[in-house]
């Protein structure tokens, strides 16, 4: 390995090719339980491993939990869930970890792993390094329990109601969701289960799409990357709202009753509204990422709420959220987190929130969102060989600069790597449908050409 192993959000790549292997899964089993036994010198030590409905899971489950047993650590093993519903139980089990088996939102040929801290919140950058250092050198070699010292494996039959009964307590009981009709679209992911028992027990009238995953159709033109057919079905059944989560559940986008998408800008905005509505919104602030619309910005500010923007991923929307005493923020792709629900995003509960804010409000979900004017946006993701700092590309730099100084305060450009795949995001807004799409396409040719 002569880069990172673990991007922004754990490890990731095609199955059965590294790093995601067999053979890394083994390494990063050993490695986890290692360190758990390390920071928690008292026992009993456990490890929860979760994953979502990907084929590769199964070689992958079984690889993590060989290397788990045989540094002498537990394996709870609970099958499909929600990566958010892995960090509860986690928590709820007084496990030293939680690992997640998923892609997320990633083609079915994907896969990763990503690990949650006792707490529940996703493990800091010190201790992947920690494990990946391990993973490097031999040190582990030295560490081989035997006999009575070897781990064990189990399942929790009851997983999935734990989390269910977790999910339902988020909403308030004086809201009852009865005559809503709700589509959900679980992206045949970790959600296909779940979530239609968690509404339909809530009271909700609910139409269920893509929950039948076959382990290679997870995110296949559906999920909240592709809502057509969750816009469709809506039209169709005359539903009050749509609901669209990604493979692993921890995205949110919905479509409103006349079908059109809402992003995770649109759900920030209308959550951080009534929380500051009902004095629940801790300082006044709300917390998205470098990628969220220039228009959230302006929106917030005309509601009297601060806003402050991370890098990208749920991880550092949470650290922002916890350096700056917030309770709400968010990702434009659907990452929502409630730090007063949970301590990561959470499709589910988000999708709960909304409804609540539908019940509260009286309003459809198009007139909640109203207030957002999202300025024209258009981002390109250009393939890359390789991952040169940005900075140090001249031609890369000089037309950036040019870019800026055409939109002036009127908008803005971003370019990144991404933290996953092998791709740079490139992004402009501005206030013209026209120019935003030139700027792109220009800026997308200056940086394809320069890391080729």
């Amino acid at each position: 390995m002569s880069e990172r192993l673990f991007g922004t959000d754990g490890v990731r790549g095609v199955a059965n090719m590294p790093p995601m292997t067999a053979e890394m899964a083994l390494a990063i089993g050993r490695a986890t339980a290692h360190v758990c036994k390390r920071h928690n010198p008292r026992g009993p030590h456990r490890i929860v491993i979760g994953k979502d409905t990907r084929l590769s899971g199964y070689m992958l489950e079984t690889a993590l939990t060989a290397g788990i047993c045989s540094m002498g650590v537990d394996v709870l093993l609970v099958g499909p869930m929600p990566t958010p519903g892995i960090a509860f139980i986690t928590r709820s089990m007084r496990a030293d970890a939680g690992l997640v088996i998923s892609a997320s939102h990633n083609p079915y040929q994907d896969n990763g792993i990503k690990i949650f801290s006792r707490d529940g919140y996703k493990l800091p950058d010190a201790e992947e390094d920690e494990i990946e250092a391990l993973i490097r050198s031999k040190e582990l070699d030295r560490h081989r329990p035997t006999a009575d010292g070897i781990g064990r494996a189990r399942r929790i039959d009851d997983a999935m109601g734990r989390y269910i009964v977790f999910c339902k307590n988020t909403v308030p009981e004086e809201v009852s969701l009865e005559g809503l009709k709700v589509v959900l679209d679980c992206a045949n992911g970790a959600t296909y289960k779940i979530a239609p028992i968690i509404f339909w027990e809530l009271g909700a009238h609910v139409t269920a799409i893509h929950c039948e995953p076959d382990g290679t159709n997870i995110n296949d033109r559906c999920g909240s990357q592709f809502t057509q057919d969750l816009s469709a079905k809506v039209r169709e059944v005359g539903a009050d709202v749509g609901l669209a989560f990604d493979g692993d559940g921890d995205r949110l986008i919905a479509v409103d009753e006349i079908g059109r998408e809402m992003t995770g800008d649109h759900l920030l905005y209308i959550f951080a509204r009534l929380l500051k509505q009902e004095g629940r919104l801790r300082n006044d602030l709300a917390i998205s990422t470098v990628m969220s619309n220039f228009g959230l910005g302006v929106a917030l500010r005309d509601l009297g709420i601060r806003h402050r923007m991370s890098k990208v991923g749920d991880r550092y929307v949470l650290e922002t959220m916890r350096q700056e005493n917030a309770v709400l923020g968010g990702e434009s792709s659907g990452h929502i987190i409630f730090l007063e629900h949970h301590t990561t995003g959470d499709g589910i509960i988000s999708a709960l929130q909304l409804l609540v804010a539908l019940r509260k409000s009286g309003c459809k979900l198009s007139e909640l969102a109203s207030g957002l004017r999202m300025y024209p946006q258009k981002m390109i993701n250009v393939d890359v060989a390789r991952k040169p700092p940005l900075e140090s590309l001249p031609n890369v730099t000089r037309a950036i600069r040019a870019a800026e100084a055409e939109l002036g305060e009127q908008g803005r450009v971003l370019i990144r790597y991404s933290g996953t795949q092998n791709m740079c995001r490139v992004m402009v807004e501005g206030p013209e449908e026209e120019v935003v799409d030139r700027l792109t396409r220009y800026l997308a040719d200056v940086v394809r050409a320069a890391t080729a």
